[in-house]
């Protein structure tokens, strides 16, 4: 996700007290930023990082040890499992 965009075209409203308000405009200040270009710069990287945190996926060293054996050497397939590919695959091709 690009960190600034050529034309923006998005408003986004913050309803805040008073007291915020002045506390988020004088830390602007003091970064020599408006308030939301100080709002953008703190609440971007923010945001990419939860969301980051929540499409990966972290493994204990054994989950990854078992995911990396069961890739490499794939279980043999039967019952249920194995018919419901089969018919997938004639049904949809490989």
């Amino acid at each position: 996700m690009p960190k600034s965009s050529p034309g923006k075209d998005s408003r986004l409203d913050l309803r805040v007290t008073q007291i915020q308000k002045e506390l988020l405009e004088r830390a602007a200040a003091l970064k020599g930023l408006s308030l939301s270009a100080y709002t953008l710069a703190h609440l971007i990287p923010i945001a990419e990082g939860e969301i980051a945190t929540q499409e990966r996926l972290v493994l204990s060293n054994s989950d990854r040890d078992l995911f990396l054996s069961v890739m490499e050497n794939p279980p043999v397939l039967k019952g249920k499992l194995k018919t419901a590919i089969q018919n997938y695959r004639q049904k949809y091709g490989e």
